[in-house]
């Protein structure tokens, strides 16, 4: 059986749920819901105290031909005949796919004579399909386009193949839910395909960063279902990431296994389809384009190349730190030093893995003679201290929560100041580009916006450059040799 629970997830709290309503309802009608179709509908549909939901915005990734057409027919159903609901409207990118799904529905609510007879008129007229009840609520399908939506104040929206949805059709669809008191906006679809998923990419984003700060995001409810393959820098034997030949993949990316699906159709189109189209197609494996407004959150990129220096580098005393990322996937060490009556700071390794890590250190420690090593004990690296100090024969610096606030603040400051500097290395502004704060206590700490984004780089520089005001005990007869 597929994942009936998705591999990527966040969902706001809720105290309550309409979605057994849409599945009890999807059953009377002759729809049967797969368990994850079911799951997505209690979690998408959770409603807080007051009744309102709270989720404003709900979003299913999902490969092809899992289902996702059910999940939406049930969530229209409910909309129609349950949720009062006055308007509901549809949209696809194409207007053969809205139309489908307005052929869909029909047959569903003509099937079931309690529905059926709640129906005032099913319309055909093309470009105006849509299902009125004789209490005035409304379905309507439309094409997303630059101008449909507008005018329509819709309690309900529900945005099918997402992995196409620009600016232009959110302009014009997402203004019509202002006026109404308790609206929910659905996206639907597979994927991301590129430049055309762009509202889809800022959906993702916006759920990757609160799983990675471990807060629910307040008013999204996001749900995909995908593969997260190996890395061309992966070890051999890497168990964090998935084989795109295995059918663990498959599992993992497509919950209608055993439903809808089978392996073995999956295994012809794994011979069939390109290598890339696979990923995408049946792994949900996308390509997400991202806002230029979501890179360099916290220290502008203008700023921070003003202050490369090809000539800068670190003198004695130096200090040197540790870091890696959540997965142990990457790991970077950084020296900071005075320069200048500033601070140099510069990656000195930064490689895949973490088995590197050990030996470096010891022959840097030999050349350098540090005035300490910093590691966050509470991070990823602190697993490495114990064996850091056997191998160095030093006290590894352990900052406290506290200190590693000071030490985001401090490297802040120096670069507002001006009194930093670097090499401008490429891991170093990666890391800055998709860094985000993360509240710590009454100050703050670096954050990944997204779980690709290796801010290690960025968090042992910032480590370094503290460890150069720490206390610690100075070593003695430091050779000022690279």
């Amino acid at each position: 059986m597929g994942w009936q629970q998705p591999p990527i997830e966040t969902v706001p709290p809720s105290a309550t749920s309409a979605g057994q309503e849409a599945i009890d309802l999807a059953a009377r009608a002759g729809l049967e819901l797969d368990p994850w179709q079911q799951y997505v509908l209690r979690q998408g549909m959770g409603e807080k105290p007051d009744g309102s939901w709270a989720a404003f915005e709900v979003a299913v990734n999902v490969p092809r031909q899992n289902g996702k057409g059910g999940v939406i027919e049930a969530r229209e159903l409910w909309g129609l005949f349950i949720g009062g609901e006055r308007l509901i409207l549809h949209s696809a990118h194409e207007f053969k796919t809205a139309k489908n799904a307005f052929k869909r529905i029909e047959r569903l609510i003509r099937g079931c004579p309690d529905l059926h007879k709640r129906v005032k008129a099913y319309r055909y007229t093309v470009g105006e399909e849509s299902i009125e009840l004789h209490s005035g609520q409304i379905l309507r399908f439309i094409a997303r386009s630059k101008g449909s939506g507008r005018g329509f104040t819709g309690d309900c929206n529900i945005l099918d193949e997402d992995m196409i949805l620009g600016d232009e059709a959110m302009d014009a669809l997402l203004p019509t839910m202002a006026a109404v008191a308790n609206p929910q906006i659905w996206y639907l679809g597979s994927a991301g395909i590129g430049p055309l998923s762009v509202q889809l990419g800022r959906l993702r984003r916006r759920a990757l960063a609160a799983i990675e700060a471990g807060t629910p995001d307040p008013s999204l409810a996001y749900f995909e279902w995908s593969a997260d393959l190996h890395l061309d820098e992966c070890p051999q034997g890497c168990t964090a990431h998935d084989d795109a030949a295995s059918d663990e993949a498959v599992l993992k990316a497509n919950p209608a296994i055993g439903y809808r699906l089978t392996l073995e159709k999956v295994a012809n189109e794994r011979m069939t389809l390109s290598r890339d189209g696979y990923a995408r197609e049946r792994l949900g494996v996308g390509d997400y384009p991202s806002d230029s407004a979501d890179t360099w959150q916290v220290i502008g990129e203008e700023a921070w190349r003003a202050l490369a220096a090809a000539e800068s580098a670190p003198s004695d005393p130096v200090a040197f730190a540790v870091d890696m990322t959540p997965e142990r996937s990457h790991a970077a060490i950084a020296v900071a030093g005075e320069w200048r009556g500033g601070t140099h700071v510069e990656v000195v390794d930064h490689r895949p893995g973490t088995g590197w890590i050990l030996d470096r250190a010891a022959a840097l420690h030999e050349r350098w003679r540090p005035r300490c090593w910093v590691v966050d004990a509470a991070g990823p690296a602190g697993s490495l201290i114990a064996d850091l100090q056997e191998r160095l024969g030093v006290e590894v610096v352990q900052p406290r929560g506290r200190d590693v606030a000071a030490a985001c603040g401090q490297f802040f400051d120096a670069v507002s100041e001006q009194t930093l500097s670097h090499l401008d290395q490429a891991p170093l502004a990666a890391a800055l580009a998709g860094a985000q704060r993360r509240p710590l206590g009454d100050a703050w700490a670096w954050a990944r916006r997204i779980v690709s984004v290796d801010i290690s780089p960025l968090v042992a520089a910032t480590l370094a450059k503290w460890g150069l005001g720490a206390e610690v005990e100075e070593p003695e007869g430091a050779p000022n040799l690279w």
